[in-house]
């Protein structure tokens, strides 16, 4: 059986409003107009799936119990305009969190690309025929090791990449923008090749990937 392709969404700043550390469920504001792009997306045959950093649980300030709240409201809030989310994944950790268990450095949080692999297992997915939308690098990154094409939406935050593993596939103007760019780009394929490399920056690549494999890093 054919394995299922997804859409991966960093959450603050990307799926909705960015926001320092939300705690409550109405401190999530998805952004205006998003519901029907990922629907269109969704009847395309996407998975759609989150993958979020939540240190604020290791650094204490909002529960695992909050969180649940927070993405129940959040799944309610798309089911009304027709969006499914297929899983909403999140990483609980940080090195500098102030509850011992969770004050680690792990394999999941981005940029390691651990959330999307687990996904990959636990949705039968094919993450080479998937995407990842993110406003930061790290977001890029690990949708980069995972082996997915990636988009960066641009909040004026990130400079220009200088690694190969933090170079997004497209750069979008907006999370709309970035929606709007998947469904182009899988209803033209394979007619037009829209992410032509010459073959030198490929090899270069490869070998870049050849030191980050993902398989290594999980």
């Amino acid at each position: 059986m054919m394995k299922r392709r997804a859409v991966f969404l960093d959450r603050d700043g990307t799926l909705v409003h960015p926001a320092h550390y939300p705690s409550r469920p109405e401190e999530l504001h998805l952004y205006e107009n998003i519901g029907l792009s990922l629907r269109a997306l969704q009847e395309l045959g996407f998975c759609l799936v989150v993958i979020t950093n939540q240190s604020g649980i290791a650094r204490g300030y909002f529960s695992e119990d909050d969180l649940q709240r927070m993405h129940d409201y959040l799944n309610a809030e798309l089911a009304m305009v027709g969006v499914q989310l297929a899983g909403i994944y999140y990483c609980p950790h940080h090195p500098d969190g102030v509850i011992p268990e969770l004050a680690i450095r792990c394999t999941c949080r981005k940029p390691q690309p651990g959330m999307l692999l687990r996904a990959a297992e636990e949705l039968d997915l094919d993450l080479h025929a998937c995407w990842f939308i993110g406003d930061i690098l790290d977001d890029v990154e690990a949708g980069n090791r995972a082996g997915c094409r990636t988009i960066l939406v641009d909040l004026g935050t990130e400079r220009r990449p200088e690694l190969a593993r933090r170079q997004p596939t497209f750069v979008a103007r907006s999370t709309l923008h970035a929606l709007s760019i998947i469904r182009t780009v899988e209803e033209l394929e394979p007619d037009i090749d829209l992410v032509y490399r010459p073959q030198a920056w490929q090899a270069e690549y490869e070998q870049q990937r050849v030191e980050v494999d993902p398989c290594k890093t999980v």
